[in-house]
């Protein structure tokens, strides 16, 4: 339920016309979100067969159009495009006088802040960040998801007020973003929720392979837990073989791994450490254990050899990358998410062309030294960036990718 007290009618913002630029998951659920508050969605751009399908489905009767068309007859401009495609579509906007004075411009892409906005500004536009922290169907549950949904908020301190107002008036929950803390808070996301999707999926293939017949249903009580546990205690919550220091264990699930499923060996071993890292310095891991599962660790990740690319530093050992498999010398390579990009149609650049948006975010930062990560060999190279787009990356003619979640 929204607890966030209502804003005073007066500063609402007054019943708009809406346009979508970038038919994608997020933009037609945001569309008509709004128009339940009231407002009026009049145009939507998209490229994709699937995108125009989703915006028939979510703002029926609603005509599709181009770019240009849908700012030139929309007061607010919901600019819902994957993040390397933004800056390069504001710009084009602006330059090809689209973008009219008063318009209220709003991106849904966690990365950037309202400065990326700054040609739409200069023409006169309202600047306006909104990203909805949630993973988007493309269906008509999205519109019940947002709310209770908490939107990470950038905008000039005058519109604020609008920006809260709007968020309110699609049930979400405003939570006020920095500009140059966007990056940090889109990791944040990437890593809490893109990841889990990969872990869970990895998790349900091995368990398919060890013989379990319904492996969600296993899953399901036991991650349900894990998660509310981790939300209510944070790393207090750690429990397993690795909180306890069971080396034993550890390296016969490596082993295990590495024969029957050794594209997961990289992926627990950085899950390994880094678990053993956070539950030595919360007083869950006994120093002498952690000694033991370091040795484990360092073993196994020179029998892996330039997969982990762990460099040790001496007692307190720091991952300086993840070599080859993760492709990056920091922390991990390109990391989406959480963002509505994901969500988000292909874009044209210029009123009659389309833009094919596939690209990378902001790699890996340098990682720093951690207490357990085994002395192996030099770090590989760096590996390919991810596509853009999480829930699959646009082909060319802004073909759509699959259509999973990936927040």
């Amino acid at each position: 339920m929204n607890t966030t007290p209502q804003p005073d009618p007066r500063d609402r913002p007054a019943r708009l016309t809406v346009g979508v630029v970038g038919a994608g998951r997020v933009g037609p659920a945001l569309a008509a979100s709004l128009q339940l508050a009231g407002h009026r969605p009049v145009a939507v751009s998209g490229v994709s067969d699937a995108s125009r399908r989703r915006a028939a489905a979510l703002l029926p009767d609603v005509p599709l159009m181009t770019p240009a068309e849908v700012l030139g007859r929309a007061e607010l401009v919901l600019l819902t495009v994957p993040d390397d495609a933004l800056p390069g579509l504001v710009s084009g906007l602006a330059e090809t006088g689209a973008v009219r004075p008063g318009q209220l411009i709003v991106h849904t892409s966690g990365r950037y802040g309202a400065r990326v906005l700054d040609p739409a500004l200069r023409a006169g536009a309202l600047p306006l960040a909104l990203h909805p922290a949630m993973t988007f169907t493309g269906t008509p549950v999205d519109v019940q998801r947002l709310a209770g949904c908490s939107f990470g908020v950038t905008a000039p301190e005058e519109l604020r007020l609008a920006a809260e107002a709007l968020v309110i008036e699609m049930g979400g929950e405003p939570e006020w973003i920095a500009e140059d803390r966007r990056p940090l808070y889109h990791a944040a996301l990437a890593l809490g929720s893109n990841h889990l999707v990969t872990l869970v999926a990895q998790s349900l293939e091995l368990l398919r392979a060890s013989g379990v017949s319904a492996p969600d249903r296993m899953l399901g009580p036991l991650l349900g837990a894990s998660l509310d546990n981790a939300l209510r205690s944070g790393d207090a919550a750690l429990t397993g073989p690795v909180a306890r220091g069971d080396a034993g264990t550890v390296a016969a699930h490596v082993a295990e791994l590495r024969e029957h499923a050794p594209q997961a060996v990289a992926g627990y071993l950085a899950m390994a450490r880094t678990t053993a890292d956070r539950a030595l310095a919360h007083g869950l891991l006994k120093p002498e254990l952690a000694e033991d599962l370091l040795g484990v660790l360092a073993e196994e990740a020179t029998a892996t050899g330039g997969t982990t690319g762990a460099r040790g530093t001496g007692g307190a050992n720091g991952a300086r990358g993840t070599g080859r498999t993760n492709g990056a010398r920091g922390t991990g390579g390109a990391a989406d998410t959480d963002g509505s990009s994901d969500s988000n149609d292909s874009p044209e650049s210029s009123p009659e062309s389309a833009e094919d948006p596939t690209g990378s975010d902001a790699p890996g930062s340098p990682g720093g030294p951690g207490r357990l990560s085994g002395p192996a060999g030099p770090a590989g190279p760096a590996g390919p960036a991810d596509p853009e787009d999480p829930d699959g990356p646009h082909g060319p003619e802004g073909t759509a990718g699959p259509e999973g979640d990936a927040r």
